[in-house]
């Protein structure tokens, strides 16, 4: 993953004449809307990978008795897996059934949590973001606190839902980024000091035991993992907590995650 820090994008990422855009596939959550089952996935993560990552996103449907993984990842440069409104399925790595009325989306989890598996193994660049950072985790053997707010001694992560989005997705605390991964570099080549990182918070689920083989890549102050990476993987493999894509360009720490990734898309592109 080391190669991606500072990497710029050039006219194969940033869609130059002639030469196509990395196509990027994008997980999506399955909504019934009017009795019908609808595949959808959220629109700022579609603008942060076209003009952020310079890439071309493709939504993946959630339908995964129908998908060959091994033709998906031949057919992507690179990967999204989204945030969501639903929680991972406890029985995915061992805890306690949720509360009733706690959303859940079997249909997405039977899809990401092999595919990330797969992506990663395959060398296929990836990005997971809020659910997607947890599933990372959860797929590669780690494990989840289904309610942060309900554990001694860790802070409560949730979005002030009855708020404007503004404020919402408004920074809610600092996390520290560790001092040998890849946000840190990326924080410092951009001017951002990696020991307060101001970040948003709008998640209730997070990482308990970290999968084996996973970095810590920052931590919010009362000690829930904020990010991760994979350093085994032959390609980016970045997992984050909070949603950089939300306004991404106003964010010079956001606008580099993203070229980084949209740098390693292109150059799976290229081979």
């Amino acid at each position: 993953m080391d190669n991606w820090v500072g990497v710029g994008m050039d006219a194969r990422a940033t869609g130059g004449h002639g030469v196509r855009r990395p196509l990027i596939g994008v997980t999506a959550c399955r909504r019934m809307v009017g009795g019908h089952p609808f595949h959808l996935a959220g629109e700022k993560y579609m603008g942060a990978l076209i003009g952020g990552a310079g890439g071309l996103p493709l939504i993946i449907p959630a339908l995964a008795d129908q998908i060959s993984l091994a033709v998906l990842l031949a057919s992507v440069d690179g990967l999204l897996i989204t945030g969501s409104i639903s929680d991972v399925e406890p029985h995915h790595y061992g805890g306690a059934p949720c509360p009733p009325g706690t959303l859940h989306d079997p249909e997405r989890d039977a899809l990401t949590l092999p595919l990330i598996r797969a992506a990663i193994a395959a060398g296929v660049p990836l990005l997971a973001i809020c659910r997607g950072h947890q599933e990372l985790n959860v797929a590669l053997g780690g494990t989840l606190h289904a309610r942060l707010h309900l554990v001694p001694g860790l802070a409560d992560h949730r979005e002030r839902e009855n708020q404007p989005l503004d404020i919402q997705y408004a920074p809610s605390h600092p996390v520290r980024l560790s001092p040998d991964g890849l946000l840190h570099r990326l924080a410092r080549s951009v001017g951002v000091d990696p020991e307060e990182f101001p970040v948003n918070s709008l998640h209730g689920q997070g990482i308990d035991r970290l999968a084996p083989g996973v970095q810590v890549e920052a931590v919010a102050p009362d000690g829930v993992v904020e990010a991760v990476s994979v350093p085994g993987a032959t390609a980016f493999a970045l997992g984050i907590q909070w949603h950089p894509e939300w306004r991404y360009a106003e964010s010079g720490f956001s606008r580099a995650l993203f070229s980084a990734f949209g740098a390693a898309c292109a150059a799976r592109a290229d081979r």
